[in-house]
């Protein structure tokens, strides 16, 4: 006798119906829910074999991995400049530092009033800005300070270089051919000028908009004192295109963050010496550096007071790579659909200009085009704010939040590819079927996650397929599958009216 056991996952033995014939063939048909199965055994035995019955799944995508555009240190993992252009995963400080280096050196000059009837000094510190001054290592220190975890990294070139919007377009053309990143950062644009900023910042939304699987964060440049001339420049330059602003959220201002440039001794110089309560003007510390063995050893009291002066002075940043961090945790902790605003900055001391409910009323809507730009704030209390959650389309219902677009996003994405194996399955009702179930399985899901509104799965989404719903004869003839899936996506409470009225009491 020969004995076949299919052991078949969630299903009974029971359910398998087997036709054998008497020459050991034993034949499983199709109705358990795969392709008939015939085996022959010539030796007499127990046979054991498993058929899978997992149902098809949708293996949902990651939504916040950024990808950050810029100036490094350096560039390689084996040679010399082998990582230029070419954009490269981590997941750590540490290893950003390996392959990309420190922070750009700072040079600073200092002037340094002597009281020699005291014995003290008064230490004045300028910072030598006439170089460019490179974002990248910063931005990646609030990004994983911020909650960040994995990212891409591409170096388009060195610290002695000057910031080139034709090498920063270059980097995101490497970008577009990765499949993982969703998000897209270019800190060191800031400090081009403007209209050469806003053409590298056009050519990022049109890249988001042409895959359909990332947005972009983008830094409103702070040029002036005043909020009004800063938001009319940045929407005046900005694209108008609506199909791109849809894919950009923009964040104002600059923060001021606790973290502290990056210096050598050797790059501080003393380039004033002067003397308080009269006195001849010394000349003896003119020109000598932090690391000399005029400051250090003589006058240990004047070198402390230069590192302390030194340590005051706080990095003051744009603000994408804080908010991409935002992005991430807020992903991790609660899900995409979840506006990612009202969350505390971390490392950041103040928002660099203070923005009042009237100032933010004029950047949450722009009348004419949207273009909305999302206030950083500070409360007291509170700390400094992420607050704002919306799109630059700041005037398409459908569009308007950036939880919504990233969430979009993620389905998007998530369903194509776990689609895939329905390429040149039979464009039949059995195909529909599975792949359809599928779909709902996955939405439904998202529902009990509370991203879907609706009281059940019926007001949440839908997903039509099949013959004289999304199809024609046609359509099946040219090898056309077309579904049509819809979602009811929860959007953010932005504003919460609170009513009161007096209660009257008759006595």
């Amino acid at each position: 006798m020969k004995i076949l056991i299919y052991i078949l996952f969630f299903f009974p033995i029971t359910h398998l119906l087997a036709q054998a014939d008497l020459s050991g063939t034993v034949t499983f048909p199709d109705s358990v829910g795969v392709s008939k199965v015939t085996k022959t055994f010539i030796t007499p035995g127990v046979y054991v074999e498993e058929i899978s019955r997992l149902p098809f799944t949708v293996k949902e995508e990651e939504s916040a991995i950024p990808a950050f555009v810029g100036y490094t240190e350096i560039a390689a993992k084996d040679d010399s400049d082998d990582l230029l252009m070419s954009p490269i995963k981590i997941s750590s400080l540490l290893e950003y530092q390996q392959y990309f280096g420190e922070a750009n050196c700072e040079k600073y000059e200092i002037t340094v009033v002597e009281d020699t009837l005291n014995n003290l000094f008064e230490v004045k510190i300028d910072r030598d800005t006439s170089g460019n001054l490179y974002k990248m290592h910063y931005a990646l220190q609030m990004f994983f300070a911020n909650g960040g975890g994995k990212c891409y990294i591409v170096s388009v070139g060195h610290y002695n270089d000057s910031i080139s919007a034709d090498k920063l377009m270059q980097g995101l053309e490497q970008v577009s051919k990765e499949d993982e990143p969703t998000i897209l950062v270019i800190p060191d644009a800031i400090e081009l000028v403007n209209t050469r900023y806003y053409e590298v910042i056009n050519t990022a939304l049109g890249q988001c908009n042409t895959l359909l699987d990332r947005v972009a964060i983008i830094d409103v440049p702070c040029i002036n004192v005043y909020i009004e001339n800063d938001v009319e420049i940045f929407r005046n330059q900005i694209t108008d295109n609506i199909d791109l602003l849809k894919y950009g959220a923009a964040y104002y201002p600059y923060l001021e963050t606790n973290l502290k440039y990056h210096y050598k001794e050797e790059d501080v110089i003393i380039i004033k010496h002067t003397e308080k309560n009269g006195g001849n003007i010394p000349n003896s510390l003119i020109g000598k550096t932090l690391n000399s063995d005029e400051v250090k050893k003589n006058t240990n009291v004047l070198y402390k007071q230069i590192i302390t002066a030194i340590k005051k002075i706080n990095v003051i940043l744009s603000p994408s790579s804080t908010i991409a961090g935002v992005y991430t945790k807020v992903d991790r902790t609660r899900g995409v659909w979840k506006a990612p605003a009202n969350v505390s900055l971390i490392n950041v001391i103040n928002p660099t200009i203070r923005i009042t409910d009237e100032d933010q009323g004029s950047l949450n809507t722009d009348p004419k085009e949207g273009k909305s730009i999302n206030a950083i704030r500070s409360f007291t209390g509170k700390g400094t704010l992420v607050w704002g959650a919306r799109t630059l389309a700041g005037n398409d219902n459908e569009w308007r939040y950036i939880s919504v677009r990233r969430f979009f996003n993620m389905v998007e994405e998530s369903i194509k590819k776990s689609t895939y194996w329905a390429v040149f399955e039979p464009n039949d009702a059995k195909t529909w079927i599975k792949v359809k179930s599928t779909i709902e399985n996955y939405l439904k899901l998202k529902w009990r996650d509370g991203a879907l509104a609706g009281a059940k799965p019926d007001d949440a989404f839908f997903v039509n397929i099949g013959l004289g719903t999304t199809m024609t004869s046609q359509d099946i003839l040219e090898g056309r599958m077309n579904i049509q899936i819809g979602m009811a996506v929860i959007r953010p409470s932005e504003f919460i009216i609170l009513q009161f009225s007096h209660k009257m009491h008759n006595e």
